[in-house]
C-alpha cells in the first residue's frame, strides 16, 4: 500500500503529479470488520428511517405493504452485492463506484460515474442538515425554551463534522458505533413494545401480503424505501484502509444489506401492528414524522420518547459524518487520478485522512445551508422549509444518483469478467448482476418519472426535471472530462480507476 517516500518528482507525460508516498495512499490496517460495518451502517441512520422515511411512505404513497417492499429490495440489493462484492476482490480503490465502472466500461464512463458519485453523496450529506437543524431547533425550544433558527445548529454541525473529518478514521468509527448501537437498541425496544401491545387488529401479518402492493404508488414507494438502504454500498470506499479488503469488504456488505433489510422490514411491520394495518395510512397522514414518537408515548412513556428525540438527532449526526467520510474519499481518489486538482489527492500528514476532500465537503455543506437560510426570508422563517426543501430535494437527488451508479456498476461487473475471459467461472455472479441491474434501472425510471411526487412539487413544476437533471449534468460533465483526458492526456485517462495500483506500477517501472 505504501510507496517510496523519497519520490517527489512530477511526470508531465503521465499527467498525474506524484507526492510523497504516504500522501498518495490512505493508511492501511485502520479498520477491521466491526469498524467498517459501523462506518457503513451509520449512513443508513436507522432512527431517521423509522421516524421519517417510513411514516412518509405510508402517508404519501398509501402503501400498507411497506415491510414487504423492504424484503423485496433486500433481495434485489443482495443480488447486486454478489457481483459488486466480487469486484471488490479485484479492485481496491477509495473511488469504489467509479473505479469499478472504469474497469468494466472504460475510463470515460468512469469519469462520468466519478462526477455523479461526488454530486450524489454530497447531496445526500447536505440534505440531512435541513432535518437536523429543524429537529435541534425544536428540541431547544421544547426543553430549553430557547428559540433559534434551524440553520444555526445546521452550520454548527457542518463545522463539527468537518473537524472530525480531519481526525483518524478509527476515531470516527468509534463515534459512529456508539451512536448507532444505542439508536438501534431503542428502535428494537419500540418493536418489542408494539408487538407486546398491538393495536385492535392484533399481530396481523397483512403488511406482508402481496395484495398490499397494488396501486400507482408502488413505484414511488420503491424510491423512498431504497433510499433507506443507502450506505451499504460504501464498504469498498474504505478498502484501502483495511488489512484484508478481499475478505472484509464482501463480508461487511452482505452483513449490512441483510441486517438492514430484516431490521427495516420488522420495524415497519411493528408500526402497522401498533396502529393496525387498516389505520397505518391514516395515522401516518395525521402524525407525519411524529408517528413513532406518538406511538412510543402511549407504550413506553414520556422519558423514553424524550430520549428517542435526542437519539434521533445523534443518529442524523452519525449519518452526516459517515457521508462526509465517503465524499472526502471520493475526492481523494479523483484528485489522485487527475479528475480533480492534485491537491485533493493528498492525505493529512498527522492522521492519514483525506483532509482536502474533507475540507471541500465542509465548504459545500456550509455554502448550501447558508443559501437555504438566506432564501428562508420570511419574518419568522418557514419552519418546514429545511425539511420540505433542503432535506427532500437533496436527499432524492442523491438517491437517484446512487441508484444510477448501482445500475451502471451491475453492467460493469458483467463486462469486466467477460473481457477477462472469466464468464464461465463467474456465470452465476453475472446473472445476479444482470438481474439486479434491470431492477435498479426500473427503480431509476420510476424515480425520474415521479420526481415531483418525491419532492412534493406539482406536476407542472420545473423541479420535476431540474432536480434530476443535476445528476444528468454531472454525468455529462464527467464524460466530457473523460473525453478531453483521452484526447489530451491518454496516460492520465488510462489510469482512471487504477487508484494506488497506478503508483505501484510507477515504482516498479522506475526501480
Amino acid at each position: 500500500m505504501t510507496t517510496d517516500s523519497s519520490r517527489t518528482s512530477t511526470s508531465a507525460s503521465g499527467g498525474i503529479s506524484t507526492f510523497k508516498g504516504q500522501e498518495r495512499a490512505l493508511r492501511a490496517d485502520r479498520l477491521g470488520t466491526g469498524g467498517l460495518l459501523l462506518s457503513v451502517l451509520a449512513a443508513t441512520a436507522p432512527l431517521m428511517v423509522v421516524a421519517g422515511v417510513m411514516p412518509t411512505t405510508f402517508a404519501v404513497m398509501g402503501i400498507v405493504g411497506q415491510p414487504l417492499l423492504f424484503v423485496l429490495l433486500g433481495v434485489v440489493l443482495i443480488l447486486f452485492s454478489v457481483g459488486y462484492a466480487e469486484m471488490s476482490r479485484h479492485v481496491h480503490n477509495a473511488g469504489a463506484f467509479y473505479a469499478y465502472i472504469s474497469r468494466g466500461l472504460g475510463g470515460t464512463a468512469g469519469a462520468g460515474a466519478a462526477l455523479v458519485a461526488l454530486v450524489a453523496y454530497n447531496a445526500l450529506q447536505v440534505g440531512i442538515y435541513g432535518i437536523f437543524g429543524f429537529e435541534v431547533s425544536g428540541l431547544l425550544a421544547t426543553y430549553a425554551d430557547v428559540e433559534i433558527a434551524w440553520w444555526i445548529p445546521a452550520l454548527v454541525a457542518a463545522l463539527a463534522v468537518g473537524l472530525l473529518g480531519w481526525l483518524k478514521i478509527d476515531v470516527n468509527a468509534r463515534v459512529l458505533g456508539v451512536l448507532l448501537v444505542i439508536e438501534v437498541l431503542l428502535v428494537v425496544v419500540f418493536d418489542v413494545a408494539a408487538i407486546a401491545d398491538p393495536g385492535k387488529e392484533g399481530l396481523s401479518l397483512h403488511a406482508f401480503n402481496p395484495d398490499t402492493l397494488t396501486g400507482a404508488g408502488v413505484g414511488t414507494a420503491l424510491c423512498f424505501c431504497i433510499a433507506a438502504f443507502l450506505g451499504f454500498e460504501q464498504a469498498p470506499v474504505y478498502a484501502e484502509e483495511t488489512s484484508r479488503p478481499h475478505v472484509l469488504v464482501p463480508r461487511v456488505m452482505f452483513l449490512a444489506v441483510g441486517g438492514v433489510a430484516v431490521f427495516f422490514a420488522l420495524s415497519s411491520w411493528a408500526l402497522t401492528v401498533a396502529t393496525g394495518p387498516s389505520a397505518i395510512v391514516g395515522t401516518s397522514q395525521k402524525q407525519s414524522a411524529g408517528l413513532l414518537f406518538f406511538l412510543t408515548e402511549s407504550r413506553l412513556g414520556d422519558t423514553f420518547t424524550d430520549v428517542l428525540h435526542v437519539l434521533f438527532v445523534t443518529g442524523m449526526f452519525a449519518a452526516l459524518l459517515s457521508f462526509h467520510n465517503v465524499v472526502a474519499r471520493y475526492a481523494f481518489a479523483m484528485g489522485r487520478e487527475g479528475l480533480l486538482p492534485a491537491a485533493f489527492g493528498r492525505t493529512s500528514g498527522s492522521s492519514g485522512a483525506p483532509g482536502t476532500g474533507s475540507l471541500l465537503q465542509t465548504v459545500v455543506a456550509v455554502v448550501v445551508v447558508a443559501a437555504f437560510a438566506i432564501a428562508d426570508d420570511k419574518p419568522a422563517g418557514d419552519p418546514t422549509a429545511p425539511v420540505l426543501h433542503l432535506f427532500t430535494w437533496f436527499g432524492n437527488i442523491g438517491a437517484l444518483g446512487v441508484i444510477v451508479l448501482m445500475a451502471a456498476a451491475s453492467l460493469s461487473v458483467v463486462v469486466f469478467f467477460v473481457r477477462r475471459g472469466a464468464a464461465g467461472a463467474q456465470a452465476w455472479r453475472l446473472v445476479t448482476s444482470a438481474l439486479a441491474g434491470i431492477a435498479l434501472l426500473v427503480i431509476a425510471g420510476y424515480t425520474v418519472k415521479d420526481f415531483e411526487v418525491l419532492v412534493g412539487a406539482g406536476p407542472d413544476s420545473s423541479l420535476s426535471w431540474v432536480l434530476p437533471g443535476i445528476i444528468g449534468l454531472a454525468a455529462l460533465a464527467g464524460v466530457v472530462l473523460g473525453l478531453v483526458l483521452r484526447a489530451r492526456a491518454p496516460e492520465k485517462h488510462a489510469r482512471i480507476g487504477l487508484g494506488n495500483e497506478a503508483f505501484q506500477l510507477d515504482k516498479a517501472a522506475s526501480s
